[in-house]
């Protein structure tokens, strides 16, 4: 006998073969279940290149054609709409968007923020963006930003939501201190925050008062506990140095980098794995690693040449970063032990960033990354790991308890 699957129930077949579990995206239940929600109304579409269905059709697209979906304008952040700017921070100017012949407007343009003039023909907003888990990373702020046009101009905010790639559960690092919010930490949130994109809305708008007429488009299936690769959800890289899980499982520790004159590995194949610069001596600092005995994780010594950005086309001694398990490895203090041994190391060769960052003239690089000025001035003055850590705990177990006000998936 024959067994014939039309493509739905083929699909199924397949992920149960693989033994993953089925989620269906806040930009699938919005279209299947909730259209009502945006049924005749004027649309502005918040995203980019990974803003896809299971079949990997676009967001836009999907929009564009849907016959209760009337499409007028596109909004797109950092990196561009469809993902093409690779510099950390280049502008990106307002065009055309060469598929649906709609308007796009750049939020990471001379405005971070959607202007009256752009929301004129716009009733409600759709943010259907893929976040990775971490405060530093800006998407989730250009979330916040169109949550605050949308209450001064009288709009409604719709969040489609996905997937935390690495997981719900993990709670960790330093929690920002106000005076040092920026386009990469606007609040109180620590490195890794474990939550979604609409669990995050529903927080700016609720605890940190902002206060839009905000609807959020939960997922199905989904469970904290879940990492992206659990699941069948469609993974497409969300910024250009963001390419696997694997980069978005370090990215909390690893971002550290950026705040200083080594290279986080931004112009290789393996952004935030690849850490290094031209006078390090990557065996010892690669046994100087491996000897506080994280768990979870190993460093091999590696020697690599950036294309681009810091160090491009000159030989740089380091470590790849690999996990060996997911679970037990705690990325944000291995991120700071990393920069903390190779500030110890190489004391005449290393530098902290120079201003600015983020268009944050006025603060240090990594005091800007870090949410505190805290941290830099332990490395310097030669703290513990166990002393830096420590005072973390009272800040995260009181984000902890807010937190638990606006988790959706229980």
């Amino acid at each position: 006998m024959t067994l014939t699957l039309n493509k739905e129930t083929e699909s199924e077949h397949e992920t149960m073969i693989k033994g993953l579990h089925q989620v269906k995206l806040g930009l699938e239940r919005l279209l299947e279940e909730r259209v009502d929600t945006i049924r005749g109304a004027q649309v502005g579409l918040v995203c980019n290149q990974a803003s896809v269905d299971h079949q990997f059709d676009h967001a836009a697209d999907i929009f564009d054609r849907h016959p209760d979906v009337n499409l007028r304008a596109l909004f797109g952040p950092q990196h561009g709409i469809r993902g093409d700017v690779q510099d950390n921070m280049i502008e990106t100017g307002h065009g055309v968007d060469r598929r649906t012949n709609l308007p796009v407007y750049s939020l990471y343009s001379e405005t971070r923020e959607p202007t009256e003039q752009m929301l004129k023909d716009v009733d409600v907003l759709v943010f259907d963006m893929q976040d990775v888990g971490c405060r530093i990373y800006t998407f989730i702020y250009t979330l916040a930003n169109c949550m605050r046009a949308a209450r001064r101009w009288g709009k409604r905010v719709v969040v489609c939501d996905r997937p935390n790639p690495i997981s719900g559960i993990g709670v960790s690092g330093n929690v920002l201190e106000p005076e040092y919010a920026s386009f990469v930490g606007q609040f109180p949130l620590p490195t890794r925050h474990g939550m979604t994109v609409g669990e995050l809305a529903w927080m700016f708008n609720e605890h940190f008062g902002i206060g839009c007429e905000l609807e959020v488009v939960e997922m199905g299936g989904w469970q904290r506990e879940f990492w992206h690769d659990d699941t069948d959800a469609p993974w497409v890289l969300p910024s250009p140095n963001m390419p696997t899980l694997d980069s978005a499982t370090v990215f909390p520790g690893t971002v550290h980098f950026e705040g200083t004159q080594l290279s986080e590995g931004r112009g290789t194949t393996r952004p935030f794995e690849l850490i290094g610069a031209p006078y390090i001596d990557p065996d010892a600092y690669a046994v100087g690693l491996n000897e506080l005995g994280f768990a979870g994780v190993l460093f091999r010594s590696c020697v690599f040449q950036p294309t681009f950005q810091k160090h491009a086309g000159l030989s740089c001694g380091g470590v790849q970063i690999h996990v060996t398990d997911r679970l037990e490895f705690e990325p944000v203090l291995a991120g700071i032990a990393m920069v903390k041994v190779a500030h110890e190391m190489y004391p005449d060769d290393f530098r902290w960033k120079e201003p600015p960052y983020e268009y944050v003239f006025d603060k240090n690089p990594f005091d800007v990354i870090s949410g505190t000025r805290r941290i830099r001035e332990q490395l310097e003055a030669g703290a513990s790991l166990g002393q830096i850590a420590n005072e973390w705990k009272t800040p995260l177990g009181a984000f902890r308890n807010v937190r638990e006000s606006y988790l959706l998936y229980r």
